[in-house]
């Protein structure tokens, strides 16, 4: 598993969105692009938590914070969780592959069945992580589980980088 350190390059990414073709370094934000990578559509805490963002998807837009939240889950489960959890602006990417998954150091999980929703987890998918990335695709601050809980909240994102913009506040964490 590969293991990103904030200061250095991040992996090039390109991805299908609901929107369209994506690409990370064809953003230009003036401060981070968010990925927020989910577990897909069988995850009820991914339900929530997109939606908490989906709330908020105006004040990171405020900020000059590009967002795009990826999963493994096909274009039609993209689709599904696009409406069933009623995501507006929120942009979903699909079909985030194995090697993409390891290139950003996700972890992987198999499938156990059908979930507390009633549906059917995918045969591998990706756990969630967060990751801010500055305009020259360099990683800011990261942040991976290996389970669906106690993910990190929109809002103290957006007050935490409030001050980090303000104050010109360094990435952290970049020691081996």
């Amino acid at each position: 598993m590969n293991v990103l350190k904030p200061r250095q390059a991040v992996p090039a990414l390109e991805v299908a969105t609901l929107k369209g073709p994506w690409s990370l370094s064809a953003q230009a934000p003036d401060h981070f692009t968010m990925l927020v990578f989910y577990r897909g559509l069988h995850c009820p805490i991914c339900a929530k938590y997109l939606q908490e963002l989906e709330k908020l998807s105006a004040n990171f837009e405020q900020a000059s914070i590009t967002v795009l939240a990826l999963s493994s889950d096909d274009k039609e489960r993209a689709q599904q969780s696009s409406g069933e959890w009623n995501l507006q602006n929120v942009n979903l990417a699909y079909d985030v592959s194995v090697e993409q998954a390891r290139a950003w150091g996700l972890h992987r999980s198999a499938g156990k069945g059908k979930t507390s929703v009633g549906i059917e987890e995918p045969a591998e998918f990706s756990e969630p992580g967060l990751f801010l990335v500055r305009p020259d695709e360099t990683l800011y601050w990261s942040q991976i589980s290996t389970m669906p809980f106690a993910r990190p909240h929109f809002k103290e994102i957006l007050g935490a980088l409030g001050f980090v913009v303000a104050n010109d506040y360094p990435a952290r964490g970049e020691l081996d």
